[in-house]
């Protein structure tokens, strides 16, 4: 099981519930990007759901909705599968920067020291998926050593399967 305190030395970890639906909304919404390319808006509905939101198969004690915090701001949340689509690979299922702090290597940081956790964790790789045509996110995944493993089509949006081994 994962210890989601250890995924950061840097930044307090910790899990996000429905009672941070407001402040996850407000942080999203500052990321006008993203939502750009999504051709979305974020929703407090859609976070609800997204806190629980697991693949089929998993049950929620394997899903960490996660805060990264200084302070009282918070600089990226994740969404981290424990042992998803095997038992050996974590899944990040979203992951979002401060759009206040892009751009300054914070987000890779935080990648980093969440994989070198993962990896003394017994987990042997992550995965997460791409939206294919984002050149933001697929940038940023493969500078941060995430490689393409095959393409899916989720009810007609192509998506990128990454996979970064540990």
């Amino acid at each position: 099981m994962t210890d989601i305190s250890k995924l950061s030395n840097i930044y307090d970890v910790r899990e996000m519930h429905e009672s941070d639906a407001d402040n996850i909304l407000e942080f999203c919404r500052k990321n006008v990007q993203y939502y750009l390319y999504c051709e979305a808006e974020p929703t407090k509905e859609q976070i609800l759901s997204d806190l629980n939101l697991t693949p089929p198969g998993i049950g929620p004690e394997l899903k960490h909705y996660i805060g990264f915090f200084q302070g009282d701001i918070l600089v990226a949340v994740m969404d981290l599968i424990d042992g998803y689509p095997e038992e050996n690979i974590a899944f990040i299922g979203f992951f979002m920067m401060n759009a206040d702090m892009q751009g300054r290597g914070i987000g890779s940081a935080l990648i980093d020291e969440a994989a070198a956790y993962l990896k003394t964790a017994g987990k042997t790789s992550i995965r997460l998926a791409i939206d294919k045509g984002n050149p933001q996110s697929t940038h940023f995944w493969k500078k941060n050593g995430f490689a393409v493993i095959s393409e899916v089509d989720r009810d007609g949006h192509a998506l990128l399967v990454a996979e970064r081994m540990l």
